[in-house]
């Protein structure tokens, strides 16, 4: 899990939470941004680029979420892990000089924008695009996503970076894009909702979680999360 663990944070106390619900073949731990395993993901079968941004060292993040993307590594991003992913998508893909309007936000290409209205601590029906990966992996019906942000990809640039190659996955009011994952990767797959928050009471592991597992488990033994 790539971020910089903060426990006054309670999306990080259900990130914790959530590793203590893994199962026995995965080994997950927490990477900081700044320390040298950011850098070189040595051992990793996958990266979790979770809340918390902008990142001790957001140079970092861009470039593993690259390696991911470039190697077939498998790659689960969320809240600002699925902001930074579509970022590096845009600037490295699509070929934007491409910002994020908390770090940059005097940029002129803001492909992640401020939200509407702020979504800190709130609750967002979410419904996935059939036909997606995210789809088969929730489920057709609607679900509830919880957020901890106040920034979203900015539909002014959708259509270029959908030109590119980047698939939209999943929708909700006020968010706007909740998810967008690349089909031709083994596993991109980049969600503005949290699916973490609940493990702290016990509730199962979310299937976006288990199905990231899975796809780290077929990249190697044992699995990172």
């Amino acid at each position: 899990m790539l971020g910089d663990r903060n426990l006054e944070y309670v999306t990080h106390r259900e990130l914790d939470a959530a590793l203590a619900l893994l199962p026995a073949w995965a080994d997950g731990r927490w990477v900081a941004t700044d320390s040298p395993a950011a850098r070189s993901l040595d051992g990793a079968d996958g990266v979790w680029v979770v809340s918390g941004g902008p990142y001790r060292d957001d140079a970092a993040v861009y470039a593993a979420i690259r390696r991911a993307r470039e190697s077939g590594l498998p790659l689960l991003g969320t809240c600002s892990g699925f902001q930074y992913a579509v970022v590096e998508f845009a600037r490295d893909v699509a070929g934007l000089d491409a910002a994020h309007a908390e770090s940059e936000p005097g940029a002129e290409t803001l492909v992640v924008d401020r939200l509407s209205c702020s979504l800190v601590g709130e609750t967002r029906e979410v419904t996935c695009v059939p036909g997606t990966r995210l789809a088969e992996i929730c489920g057709p019906e609607p679900f509830t996503g919880f957020h901890w942000c106040s920034f979203g990809l900015s539909e002014r640039y959708l259509g270029d970076l959908t030109a590119a190659g980047l698939v939209v996955s999943a929708r909700a009011t006020d968010a706007g894009v909740e998810g967008v994952e690349l089909p031709e990767h083994p596993f991109f797959m980049a969600t503005l909702f949290q699916p973490q928050v609940g493990s702290s009471e016990g509730r199962p592991l979310h299937p976006l979680i288990f199905a990231f597992l899975e796809a780290a488990r077929r990249a190697g033994v044992p699995a990172i999360g």
